[in-house]
Formats: C-alpha cells, structure tokens, sequence
C-alpha cells in the first residue's frame, strides 16, 4: 500500500472532490475548477530528473520502469483516473501496455474499493471511457481493452481509420468515431476533445491525457491542456545520438517545438512528496 503523500505546497482551487477516506489520507484536498462550454483537460506523465518519460526499449517503454514501480505513483495515476471521464491515450502507448484497460482499478487493484467509492459520490458508478487516438486505425481491436466489456472504450480516428477498423472488424461495445485530420494527416487536440466530449453525457466533463508524448505535443502546442501532474522520478536516464534510434528516448513532447516562439509556461498549483519521488501540478489554462 502506498504510504501518505507530504504537501510541501498546495494552492489548488474550484470544487473538491468527494475523496473516500483512504484517498483523502493518502493524496490530501483535490479540488479541480468547473469549466462550462468545454471538457477541463489534465494531464499526468512521470519522467526521470533529465526528462526521459521511455527508455525506448522493448519490454521496458512503460511508466513503471520510469517511476521503479513506485506504489504512489501508480496510486495517484488511479486517483486521477478515478476523478476523470475518460482516460486519453495514443495508439502507441496502447502499444507499449496492451493489456491495461486504463481504469484506475488496474492500476492500483489494492485501493480499488476507494477508486469505487469515489466514482460513486461523483455519480459515475461506471469506469472511465478508455479513449485511443489513433489517426491510422492500425490497432488490434482484440485487445482486452476493446473486446472484455469490463469498460467502455472509444476509438478516435480518421475517416480512412474508421473504414480499415470497421473492414477489419469491430465488438459490438466498441464505439469508433471519426475525425478530420490535419493537413499533415495528424489529429487536433481540439477535434479529439470534441469528439470525446460528444460521447460523453452532458455536463461538466474531466478529460485525462496519459500520452504519449506526440498527443503532447498536439495538446501544448494547440493550448489544449489545463493542467499537468508530473512525477519526478529520482533517477537519471541519459540519452545517446551516437547511437542512433537505440541511444533516443522520449521526453514529455516530441513532434512540436514550443519554444523559444510559444513556450508553454506553467503556474504550480501543488507539491508533493513520496520518499524521493516529487508530485508537481502546473497549471496552463487561460
């Protein structure tokens, strides 16, 4: 069991949440502003001190590695799960992790009652909606995440994705919807939230985006995040362009360039700690 977040700062506002007592020890307040019109959208990424969220290697590309496996990582990974509507992914995470179903229960089965109970004071008894965006439709739709029914699920793709998912082949609780790319064939930040906020019930709605770091860039670049929880990883991973595709690792964003044009500039809204893991939360919102 993950042991009891210290907050070094917190300076969150709007309404708090309805924590079951098991995560209001463990994380303390968590409180997130209502926004009419349009989803709330956050983020939460772990990466090591020089930035690394992958280190690129088969059987090895997940978070866990990342983190080491850290108990309040993946306990807060949960939480935020839990507090959300639906949980975004890109098709090449859903690649690295195939047999996650983006739940929080999944993530941390040991706090699943806890998980539970706050989706039921929130008046969500279901699992978040686990959404793939994937512009190809080049994704294997019998994974568990797509053909187990233990939660919705949501594809996201272009109208020539949706032909090849559909020749292929799609379980009857499988939505796919399709969205009008780019001119450079990718999909907006924008597009994918309206077409996720369309498949949700109406009212105030809670986006999670867990990567990865290309459906980043698409959501800093386009001003489409509101917040990011960022776990700092105590350890360093280094990178190697000598050696080639072998010697790169991903950061947070890969495939848009922010600065020094349009950086994306943060405001803390709280830290946190867990040994020598860090818990940051910035908000980007305007």
């Amino acid at each position: 069991m993950a042991t009891a977040l210290i907050t070094h700062f917190s300076h969150d506002s709007g309404l708090a949440l309805p924590l079951p007592e098991a995560l209001a020890n463990l994380y303390g307040p968590l409180a997130f502003p209502e926004r009419e019109g349009r989803p709330y959208v956050i983020s939460n990424f772990v990466t090591t001190l020089d930035g690394v969220v992958s280190w690129n290697v088969p059987g090895q590309a997940g978070g866990g590695e990342i983190s080491g496996f850290s108990k309040a990582d993946t306990a807060v990974m949960g939480l935020l799960r839990a507090a959300s509507d639906a949980v975004i992914i890109g098709a090449s995470t859903l690649r690295v992790v195939p047999e996650d179903l983006w739940t929080p229960e999944f993530i941390c089965p040991e706090l699943a009652p806890a998980y539970q109970a706050l989706r039921s004071n929130l008046g969500k008894p279901q699992p978040p909606v686990a959404v793939i965006v994937t512009g190809s439709g080049a994704v294997d739709t019998g994974l568990r995440v797509f053909a187990s029914r233990e939660a919705p699920a949501l594809i996201v793709t272009t109208p020539a994705g949706e032909r090849r998912l559909r020749s292929a082949g799609v379980p009857s609780s499988l939505a796919v919807t399709a969205v009008k790319p780019e001119a450079d064939g990718r999909l907006s930040a924008a597009g994918i939230v309206a077409a996720v906020a369309a498949h949700l019930p109406s009212g105030p709605q809670r986006l999670l985006v867990e990567g990865g770091p290309q459906l980043m860039a698409s959501f800093f670049a386009e001003q489409a995040l509101d917040e990011l929880f960022l776990t700092l990883a105590p350890q360093v991973a280094g990178r190697d362009p000598a050696l080639g595709a072998a010697g790169w690792r991903p950061g947070l964003v890969e495939g848009a360039l922010l600065a020094p044009e349009a950086p994306a500039w943060g405001t803390l809204v709280s830290l946190k700690q867990a040994g020598s893991h860090l818990f940051l939360r910035y908000w980007f919102g305007a």
